[in-house]
């Protein structure tokens, strides 16, 4: 049995729902096994439970490379940074914050270790969690200029809305 199968054992009988989730976003579809897993890996981290986390990485390993999870942990942490940031500007709503200068580094963004649209992908899919409408418009502008659909976006998003899910339901 692999980490995930074990942990949804653990999601209570008040969250069923989110335990047969968790089994069905990560089976093949429109994604592939590496927007899948890239896209979990980041959603595990973003979500902030440990346990989610640890099975996240240790499947993730089973099914893809670590230049994958490597991606996926770097657009957590950057969305972790970019969704406080521009959250902030958006919501505040001042122009004079908009024409401020972000000034902060994310050299990241342009040195993926996969692919550029599937790194975008992951950094939507977190975006999602931490509800950054600003991030959510940009990332999902690019992951369709680059060639992804609406489909993808939205098995995207429901991993993160099942992972974000299960954090929840794990902490009950």
């Amino acid at each position: 049995m692999n980490a995930l199968e074990s942990l949804r054992s653990a999601i209570p009988d008040a969250a069923k729902d989110l335990r047969l989730n968790l089994g069905s976003v990560l089976q093949p579809g429109t994604l592939t096994k590496e927007q899948v897993w890239g896209t979990a890996v980041a959603c595990a981290i973003a979500s902030r439970n440990p346990q989610l986390r640890q099975a996240t990485l240790e499947d993730a390993l089973t099914h893809v490379g670590a230049e994958v999870v490597e991606d996926g942990k770097a657009a957590a942490a950057l969305m972790g940074m970019n969704n406080v940031y521009y959250r902030f500007r958006h919501m505040v709503g001042r122009e004079e914050y908009a024409q401020k200068p972000a000034r902060l580094r994310m050299q990241r963004l342009v040195q993926v270790a996969t692919n550029k649209t599937d790194f975008e992908l992951f950094c939507l899919a977190v975006s999602a969690i931490n509800g950054c409408e600003s991030c959510i418009r940009s990332h999902e502008r690019v992951v369709i200029e680059g060639g992804l659909t609406e489909d993808h976006v939205n098995d995207a998003v429901r991993i993160a809305a099942t992972f974000h899910g299960a954090a929840v339901a794990l902490e009950m």
